[in-house]
């Protein structure tokens, strides 16, 4: 069998963060072609809750950037990777020592996902607090009540480039981290990172799946560097228009926009769907 992998936003989203209606008329046309799909996204299941309601996606699914992998059959994570304490620690304070506050991402009872922070420091930590929670459906809460049994699945933070920048040259140097960092939408004046667990990849967690599911062969679709490991796994690998430079130097091929329907209007030709 073929297993399809969509990355979502910048790739099967469109700009409102949603499906539209012909990407989700083409992926049930690939079900009932019997072609299998699934999803490695870097957000939280329950943030996609409505996002893939009602547009069968039965098959395991790769959250936070493969630290997770849920099973809908079963509704739990078949594999997690979580960052340790010791790695913990080390980002957590090399954020406050360059005086950004960070975001610590849990997996709790129940399959639960919650933010804790320190004291938020800026304005603009202040927004992204509230961008958790209106947005993304998640509590945020103050460091001082995160639970002792709570699996950390990422540190995020936001502000100074400057102050990112020795971050990732922190988490750079450290066995067993990963980081993803870039500008941020609030403004060019910002930069974004977000720290993982090396394990914790795309790639390792389609890995995972092709095995688990007995794909053949894999296409995988993304448009940003947290893609990058699974298009190095995947047989086909395709990024829309509006990818990064490095994801469509290393893709198979460059296809339409995500706001065009880019990613359905391929998948339409490649495997001969017709409604």
């Amino acid at each position: 069998m073929d297993l399809i992998v969509f990355d979502l936003d910048g790739t099967l989203l469109n700009k409102a963060s949603t499906l539209s209606s012909f990407t989700r008329e083409t992926l049930s046309l690939l079900a009932e072609q019997g072609i299998g799909y699934t999803i490695a996204t870097g957000r939280t299941l329950n943030d996609c809750h409505d996002i893939l309601d009602q547009s069968r996606f039965f098959l395991p699914q790769a959250y936070k950037n493969g630290v997770v992998i849920w099973n809908p059959d079963h509704e739990h994570y078949s594999h997690t990777t979580f960052l340790t304490l010791g790695e913990i620690q080390a980002v957590v304070e090399a954020a406050m020592s360059h005086d950004l506050s960070p975001f610590l991402f849990t997996v709790e009872a129940v399959h639960s996902h919650r933010v804790y922070h320190p004291p938020l420091t800026s304005a603009i930590e202040l927004q992204l607090a509230d961008l958790f929670r209106s947005r993304r459906g998640l509590e945020v809460r103050p460091v001082s009540e995160l639970p002792a049994d709570a699996e950390i699945s990422n540190i995020s933070a936001l502000g100074d480039p400057h102050a990112v920048e020795a971050i990732e040259a922190l988490v750079s140097a450290s066995p067993g981290l990963v980081a993803y960092a870039g500008v941020a939408l609030e403004g060019q004046h910002l930069k974004w990172i977000d720290v993982h667990h090396e394990d914790a990849s795309k790639g390792n967690a389609v890995t995972l799946l092709r095995h688990e599911l007995g794909a053949e062969r894999v296409l995988c679709f993304g448009d940003s560097d947290n893609d990058l490991s699974m298009f190095q796994i995947a047989d086909e690998a395709y990024a829309p228009s509006n990818a990064k430079a490095e994801l469509k130097a290393a893709a198979t091929a460059v296809i339409g926009d995500h706001d065009a329907d880019g990613v359905a209007r391929f998948l339409r030709e490649r495997f001969n769907l017709s409604s």
